[in-house]
């Protein structure tokens, strides 16, 4: 999975489109009013005196970043001033990427708003801040475990084996017998706490407080959703297996897997951090303050435009769509 998402020709490195010219949909490439209830979430979070107005915004994973642009638009909006004093960083290790944002920001804010980037949390250090991140989780290398083995690929032929004994390890403690096991959130929470004074953190991503004692994982190519294992001869059911080898799908598309939140959970409460909230995608967005933002566009916006919003902002919180499948987790923490 690493080498399928992240290697020098691997599917992120390539820089793919979101939307609908690309493999899948996100909560950004939906409606701007994702991420202005986030900044609705972070000025809340301001006036209750948490964090400072010299805080850094700080978004990870951001792909063009179109999430922390949004933020902006609506922090300008809502609370202007605090523009002069806020430094907005997207954390982002591919140079393309970070050009691409760069340009962004350039085409939307022009000298008005300065991106800083820097390539991992351990590059980044201050005394508080707000971050977020839309759907890196289940972007994290994992590990698929069944019947006590774990899976091993060997070029693109997939087989179970003895399992490793820190991954047995982590199966334990999260009662996991069947399914993926996320590599790297106990990593990503450590530094992020050690660098990090006083932050508030928010994720969202596709998944549920514990596993399903199922395997999730799952391929994304140009909107249609394979089965990892229907594109091997591993499938359960012969008659569910596909017609395309994973051969051909390897690093030109998505691969992807649910979030076991009660494992990211675990590593954040290790690294220092506290469960602030947890929630839908629909609830967690309607107590950010999506509805009042969209009450205050029908007052300034004509009806035509509004109505398009509104059924835009459907696909956030619809629970057919990503209303109830996505969740919110919400961490924080305070300086010693």
């Amino acid at each position: 999975m690493t080498a399928w998402l992240y290697a020098e020709e691997g599917y992120y490195a390539t820089h793919k489109e979101i939307g609908k010219s690309g493999d899948f949909y996100t909560a950004v490439s939906s409606s701007m009013f994702f991420g202005g209830s986030i900044a609705s979430k972070f000025l809340k979070t301001f006036e209750e005196g948490f964090l400072p107005s010299d805080s850094y915004i700080v978004e990870i994973g951001a792909h063009k970043g179109y999430l922390l642009a949004d933020m902006i638009q609506f922090i300008y909006t809502l609370k202007p001033q605090l523009l002069e004093t806020l430094t907005f960083v997207i954390v982002e290790p591919f140079e393309p990427n970070r050009k691409a944002q760069l340009q962004y920001f350039e085409e939307s804010f022009g000298d008005a708003v300065k991106l800083l980037h820097v390539s991992s949390l351990k590059e980044l250090t201050c005394k508080s801040a707000f971050l977020v991140a839309n759907e890196i989780f289940d972007a994290f290398t994992c590990e698929v475990i069944k019947d006590g083995k774990m899976l091993y690929m060997d070029e693109h032929k997939p087989e179970f084996k003895e399992m490793d004994s820190k991954i047995k390890e982590t199966a334990d403690k999260y009662k996991i017998t069947k399914g993926e096991i996320g590599l790297g959130y106990e990593e990503f929470a450590k530094d992020m706490c050690e660098h990090i004074d006083t932050f508030e953190f928010v994720t969202f991503d596709y998944g549920d407080i514990r596993g399903r004692e199922d395997i999730s994982l799952r391929v994304y190519d140009k909107h249609k959703v394979y089965q990892f294992f229907a594109l091997t001869d591993l499938v359960e059911d012969k008659e569910l297996r596909e017609d395309i080898n994973l051969d051909s799908v390897y690093a030109n598309s998505d691969i992807t897997y649910d979030v076991n939140f009660e494992h990211l959970i675990g590593a954040f409460s290790e690294a220092g951090a506290s469960l602030h909230d947890y929630s839908s995608q629909m609830k967690a967005l309607v107590e950010f303050g999506l509805i009042e933002l969209l009450d205050m566009m029908q007052k300034n916006a004509n009806a035509e435009s509004y109505k398009a919003e509104v059924n835009r902002v459907k696909t956030l919180i619809d629970p057919a769509f990503m209303g109830e499948r996505f969740k919110m987790a919400c961490f924080r923490k305070e300086s010693n």
